[in-house]
């Protein structure tokens, strides 16, 4: 989801502002070993102690029954990151996966950073990535410290002592676990540059590691997603927010809803009218009765039909150049031409667990309790608002339900609303703001509107001459803090990104952009930009095969270019789903490749059609993320991804009437079911390459795949998603 800004903060490294500019701009497992590991190594001296003591917070903790706990400074939200760092420390310390545990960091971006963005923060599929060298790395340095500390108490030398499966041994028979010799080892100095395993010597990278909260999950006491929050003398608060983004509070009657029994306080904000009470029920009962009058006149009141007519015109006129090419003067030798218009919607991130947060705010310091993807943003918007410093503010990061960039808010708009009615309210109670799914839906944060119009042409020898390329649509980074990391020259890199990076030979390729300012609010969302420009890319690229009279397969890697990875996901995606076979009857066959966060995903599928209505029956996917560090994760995420992505070009879409969103929960915004999930297989290229994203890159190619199928079958591909519309039929 990032994964732009991360570019971004590489090319500009020398503009980068310091940390306080940036967040200006943003407006205990008891004693024994303790490690830290953000390079470099400080002594094990300096990090002693309960994680919050002193300035150093560790990545590796060992307590004296043995225990490892592997501090994350990521969060998951279901995707496994937990268990990949979990996997990384205890393959380096040769620690058994059943004495391994996790704790979410606390928000210090001085120690748990990501080193990718600067700032600690979980996005744009960097979290393997950025975190790769730096986990084995601690883990390493606690073995050697371990071993440093056996070499001491047996009189023998440590090039001499084994550990494996969590037991330090010698060949003279002595014995110990970690927890034996954890407190002799926190006496130990770090070694600046410990070293690290070779490939041939591994024994869980790349093999199967338990994941880490399956146990508690499944047996239901986990306990700790931002909904189980129970805490002394806590209330629970609801929020009335505008029905029009923009729209403000202009008068309030909250006499009816005072009466509610349980109702402690009602205030009014920016963020609309909140209802604090003893308990969810009578929260929500008090909201229905307040009468609110808005003040719309900085309202957002188009509609999706106005918003369309305005794209589509925009889509006519020439904008902001991104890629120059002299498309037109080629695309007039063409001897055949595609021409298409796409039209892609507002989507909801919709995860299972919406919105929550709860906060302690007291005189001089304060507590929030939430699924924090961006920790950093979230503690300095709080203390702005709470007129605190950053440091006062503590995160208790939890395990999310799901995300898919919602969580991850540059302007941390749920934050700040919980701590302006903590400081409306004024006394020193928690309180947990709760989000409905029509709250959820309703609350703005999409992946925007998009209009694509593409013209494209092959010579007579079926080889591409000229793509000339418009796309439509509101920049996510304009009007952020990040907005001169990202948009460069008037042009949006998540807007064009799948589109100007393409490794396909296309000569004389014009890109042009507008962003049209619309007061709806838009975020990333799961693969960002290349939600919507794989599908454009990939279904132009098989209408001009077809041109070409060649087959999709062997038309694309006639195009790559210097790109052997993405030919080989491609050609093994090809192998695996038999594409030179005929389908079974009834059964049709397409194809996507695509690129993105640094990692290559192919994907065939294969569907059958009843008129308007397309069945995906089957996802054969390839996927090359450079070493596979845990390849039951890699394929839950690239299956998840598909399911993910068919949802949302089968039948999802956010619409607007005169300004306010029109669904409200899952019966007009219907998530995938289980029933409609094709079979999935993966197939994972083997590599040494630097490890990369799973998280997002799943979800490109099953669009367009799908799309491509639907094209062998009818001869036209969905233009206007979701394929609900049924403009291919």
């Amino acid at each position: 989801m990032l994964h732009a800004f991360k570019d971004a903060l590489k090319r500009t490294a020398a503009a980068r502002p310091s940390r306080r500019t940036f967040l200006k701009g943003m407006g205990g497992a008891g004693a024994g070993l303790v490690v830290g590991s953000f390079l470099p190594f400080h002594s094990a001296a300096a990090a002693t102690g309960p994680a919050t003591a002193g300035a150093f917070n560790p990545f590796v903790r060992i307590a004296t029954d043995g225990t490892v706990t592997v501090v994350v400074k990521h969060l998951d939200k279901g995707q496994g990151i937990a268990t990949g760092l979990a996997i990384l420390v205890a393959e380096e310390l040769d620690a058994a996966p059943e004495q391994v545990t996790t704790v979410f960091a606390p928000a210090d971006a001085t120690l748990y950073a990501n080193l990718d963005f600067g700032m600690q923060g979980t996005g744009g599929s960097t979290s393997i990535h950025n975190s790769y060298e730096q986990y084995r790395k601690a883990g390493a340095a606690a073995r050697a410290m371990l071993v440093a500390a056996a070499a001491d108490a047996w009189g023998v030398p440590a090039g001499e002592i084994t550990v494996a499966g969590g037991r330090i041994a010698h060949p003279s028979g002595k014995t110990a676990g970690f927890g034996d010799l954890a407190d002799a080892a926190a006496g130990k100095t770090a070694p600046a540059e410990p070293v690290l395993k070779t490939p041939d010597q591994w024994v869980h990278i790349g093999k199967s590691f338990p994941r880490v909260d399956v146990p508690g999950k499944s047996a239901g006491a986990l306990g700790t997603y931002g909904m189980d929050v129970r805490l002394d003398g806590m209330l629970t608060v609801v929020v009335l927010r505008p029905p029009k983004f923009g729209a403000t509070v202009a008068g309030v009657n909250d006499a009816d809803a005072r009466a509610v029994k349980g109702v402690v306080d009602v205030v009014s904000g920016p963020f609309g009218v909140a209802v604090i009470a003893e308990k969810t029920w009578p929260a929500l009962k008090a909201r229905d009765l307040l009468t609110v009058s808005w003040d719309e006149s900085a309202a957002e009141r188009r509609g999706t039909s106005e918003l369309l007519a305005e794209y589509q015109a925009l889509a006519g006129t020439p904008g902001t150049v991104a890629r120059d090419g002299d498309a037109d003067a080629a695309l007039a030798g063409a001897v055949k031409t595609v021409e298409a218009e796409y039209v892609f919607p507002y989507l909801a991130h919709a995860p299972m667990e919406p919105l929550d947060i709860t906060i302690l705010a007291e005189a001089d310091k304060a507590t929030i309790w939430t699924g924090s993807q961006m920790p950093t943003v979230d503690q300095a918007v709080a203390a702005g608002v709470l007129g605190l410093k950053p440091e006062a503010v503590a995160i208790e990061t939890l395990w999310a339900g799901g995300s898919f960039g919602r969580r991850a808010i540059l302007d941390a708009h749920y934050t700040a609303e919980a701590a302006m009615i903590a400081k409306a309210y004024g006394e020193p109670r928690p309180l947990k703001i709760v989000w409905s799914r029509e709250d959820d839906l309703r609350g703005g944060y999409y992946r925007p509107l998009y209009v694509h119009r593409v013209r494209a042409g092959v010579d007579a020898d079926g080889k591409v001459v000229g793509w000339h390329h418009r796309i439509v649509g509101q920049s996510i980074f304009t009007g952020t803090a990040m907005e001169s990391y990202v948009v460069h020259e008037g042009v949006d890199h998540t807007s064009v990104e799948g589109v100007v990076d393409t490794s396909y030979d296309l000569p004389a390729m014009r890109v042009e952009l507008h962003s049209p300012k619309v007061g709806v609010p838009v975020l990333w969302w799961r693969s960002v930009g290349h939600t919507h420009t794989a599908y454009v890319m990939e279904t132009v690229i098989d209408a001009l095969a077809a041109a070409a009279g060649k087959d999709p397969v062997e038309f694309r890697l006639g195009l790559i270019k210097d790109d052997p990875r993405k030919v080989a996901v491609l050609k093994l995606a090809a192998e695996k789903a038999g594409w030179t076979s005929p389908p079974p009857a009834g059964r049709y066959r397409g194809v996507a490749v695509h690129k993105s966060f640094d990692t290559y995903v192919a994907e065939v599928a294969e569907v059958t059609l009843d008129g308007a209505t397309v069945t995906v029956e089957k996802v054969v996917c390839a996927v090359d993320c450079g070493v596979a560090v845990n390849p039951d994760t890699i394929r839950a995420q690239m299956e998840g991804g598909v399911g993910f992505g068919l949802g949302a070009i089968l039948r999802n879409e956010i619409t607007l009437t005169a300004g306010a969103v029109d669904q409200a929960n899952f019966d007009s915004y219907e998530p995938l079911r289980l029933s409609d999930m094709p079979t999935v297989e993966v197939h994972i290229v083997p590599s040494m390459e630097a490890p990369t994203g799973v998280g997002e890159p799943g979800v490109p190619p099953i669009g367009p795949a799908v799309a491509n199928a639907v094209f062998k079958a009818t001869g036209r591909h969905p233009r206007r998603l979701p394929f609900s519309m049924g403009d291919f039929v």
